[in-house]
């Protein structure tokens, strides 16, 4: 068991969704190419093919865990690299066949801001609605699309809400009308099966840090002949799509996280449904709780709540203070004072998005962590309600 020590104070992780810690067994892997093994992958010396060859198995690693081909995986920086590199490359590439692109008013900020950016291009972007459990509706996709209809984009699952986007289906709508299907699967990757087959979808972006791989390192996978124009131009790096020297010491750690899930990830699932649903059932006997995203298609480590006449922020304060850790919301965008996005397209008050906590679980979490925070949490609520602005508006 592995405890989380900050200023002598032992902490309860509850925010696996905003970040992982490494595992031990990433970290040894990626040791040796900070030092001995520090060769420049592109160089011709057996320094420079060792690094090479070990880009290499990493790149397999992660092709087969979504059984993609190798040369259809595509190494960045981060996840919003990737979902940067897929809306605006495929946008520029394909911009004499049609500006118009779809996407869901649920995506991830880097999404939504690639798509905003793209406005200001002079392309057309329509933000899908979503029900309220944030699910997308394969036919509204239907229905949304026009002859200039270029790119398709919808998450595999949410990072808020937790909710599981039915993307196979709407792959197969894009693929009816010969449009391209993006998803981001950053929350999903290595933590429930993704096959990019049988899922239809043509570009899928992923992140090391999202399953115990170290930060700074995510991959794009791109169909072998989908027309995509780089963001990066330099020495033609990761087969001409994002020239830059490449983290090789990083790759391998996300290799490596890649294998261990490959062989953990089943039963991971399994352990952290169970938890992730006495969570659920423990904060829902809270009197003005809600559980926000589906109750079923979610993903095995998030809840997220909302709680009447509270502040999240105030909340995160309160838990913190009794050694938890968790968010609001987006990691990226959490200290906004703008309500998420995403729950305000669920259909939640703005009152009511600014009352939310998302508790992640993670390969760490135990028993106990999930009884300690059940236990807490009723006590942090009543208090944050005393003193309450909007529960006196409502008396």
């Amino acid at each position: 068991m592995l405890y989380f020590i900050v200023n002598s104070m032992r902490i309860i992780y509850m925010d696996y969704a905003a970040t992982t810690p490494v595992d031990v067994r990433v970290i040894k892997a990626m040791k040796p190419y900070f030092t001995d093994k520090f060769g420049n992958s592109m160089s011709l010396y057996s320094l420079g093919q060792e690094a090479k060859m070990a880009l290499e198995q990493s790149r397999s690693a992660v092709a087969e865990l979504m059984n993609a081909k190798t040369n259809e995986i595509i190494f960045t920086g981060s996840a919003t690299e990737g979902n940067n590199l897929a809306l605006k490359g495929i946008a520029f590439a394909n911009r004499e066949k049609g500006k118009h692109i779809i996407v869901s008013s649920v995506e991830h900020d880097c999404v939504m801001e690639s798509a905003h950016w793209l406005e200001k291009q002079g392309f057309d972007v329509t933000f899908l609605p979503v029900d309220k459990y944030g699910l997308v509706d394969p036919a509204i996709v239907e229905s949304s699309i026009r002859k200039d209809t270029i790119l398709i984009s919808v998450m595999h699952a949410n990072n808020e809400i937790g909710t599981i986007e039915p993307i196979k289906e709407i792959g197969e709508v894009a693929h009816e009308h010969d449009i391209y299907f993006h998803t981001d699967a950053a929350q999903s990757f290595g933590k429930i099966p993704f096959d990019v087959k049988k899922t239809n979808v043509d570009l899928a972006t992923a992140s090391a840090h999202k399953m115990y791989g170290p930060k700074g390192v995510g991959a794009i996978y791109v169909r072998e002949g989908v027309k995509i124009d780089p963001l990066l131009h330099g020495g033609g790096h990761e087969f001409g799509l994002r020239s830059s020297t490449v983290n090789v010491a990083g790759i391998v750690g996300f290799g490596e996280a890649v294998k261990i899930a490959k062989k953990e990830m089943k039963a991971e699932a399994v352990r952290l449904t169970k938890f992730r649903d006495r969570l659920i059932k423990n904060v829902l006997k809270i009197e003005g709780s809600h559980l926000n995203g589906h109750p079923v298609k979610r993903l095995p480590n998030n809840s997220n709540f909302s709680f009447d006449f509270i502040e999240g922020e105030g909340l995160i304060l309160q838990l913190d203070m009794k050694g938890i850790a968790a968010s609001t919301g987006s990691a990226c965008s959490s200290a906004s004072l703008e309500p998420s996005h995403v729950l305000l397209a669920i259909g939640l008050k703005h009152e009511q998005a600014h009352g939310s906590l998302r508790l992640s679980i993670g390969k760490y979490t135990s028993a106990n962590d999930i009884d300690y925070v059940s236990r807490v949490l009723p006590g942090d609520v009543k208090r944050l309600r005393e003193i309450s602005p909007f529960k006196k508006a409502r008396e």
